[in-house]
């Protein structure tokens, strides 16, 4: 994977949606609970009579389905990382003991780089906080390959050894780029747009069902606001892995070596 820039708008943009989806949320309970009490349409839409209680449950429960498969693919995004970095730190340890064998300039060099690589992958998580990589850490993979693959490994330690070694190399290369492609998930505009249609709709339906009692109409709609709007913004906040505020740390590939 290519290193390359994605700073701006697009890397916070998860925390702006989080504070529309709160803003938003209290000004559409304003403008609806304006509309049923006090607007100039107020008696004529309390004269079409109120809407039976179980409507509401057909708008709610669709809000409730899109907001939990949002919230999985948030959660899943945070499993996934932390699974990419125990997969990493594991081939790393493998690679350091199958290396200890190696002895000479060669072994010598093996674990510089491996030790190169542990420090070059855990400075990386500012890069990734930002939407971006680190191109020595790209450096000290592409060395940690390159010494392993070294014609004078066979004859040390033979061929199985060796491919083993290419092997956990491989592992680690890709799960540094399960880091970084998770490292650049966005927030999916449609998506939430979909979400924030259908919220709306729930509170119209909060409005309509209590359309002869403003002052339930009020208590219901802010009910329902502060169960929706927080749980939302939670969910937002979350959304890329290596930011905070429950940010993936690069601990385990760190101790990796002790």
């Amino acid at each position: 994977m290519t290193d390359r820039q994605e700073n701006g708008w697009s890397t916070y943009d998860h925390y702006a949606y989080a504070a529309v989806a709160v803003i938003g949320t209290l000004i559409a309970v304003g403008i609806l609970y304006w509309v049923v009490a006090a607007s100039p349409f107020a008696g004529w839409l309390r004269g079409l009579g109120p809407v039976t209680g179980p409507f509401l449950n057909v708008v709610g429960v669709l809000f409730g389905l899109t907001l939990a498969f949002l919230s999985n693919d948030t959660w899943t995004a945070h499993d996934r990382a932390r699974s990419a970095i125990l997969r990493e730190a594991d081939a790393v340890r493998g690679l350091h003991i199958l290396a200890s064998g190696l002895t000479g300039a060669e072994g010598a060099g093996l674990q510089r780089a491996i030790r190169d690589y542990v420090a070059a992958s855990a400075g990386e998580w500012p890069a990734l906080a930002q939407c971006t990589t680190d191109p020595a850490a790209r450096k000290a993979a592409d060395r940690l390959l390159a010494l392993a693959a070294a014609p004078g490994i066979p004859a040390a330690l033979g061929t199985v050894v060796q491919q083993r070694m290419l092997a956990e190399i491989t592992t680690i290369r890709e799960n540094r780029d399960t880091r970084i492609g998770l490292s650049r998930t966005h927030v999916n505009p449609l998506k939430w747009l979909a979400m924030a249609f259908l919220g709306f709709l729930t509170l119209v339906s909060i409005a309509v069902v209590h359309i002869d009692s403003p002052s339930a109409a009020l208590t219901s709609m802010v009910l329902f606001g502060l169960a929706a709007a927080p749980t939302a913004a939670i969910v937002l906040i979350h959304g890329n892995p290596f930011q905070p505020p429950s940010a993936v740390k690069p601990t385990l590939i760190l101790e990796a070596l002790d």
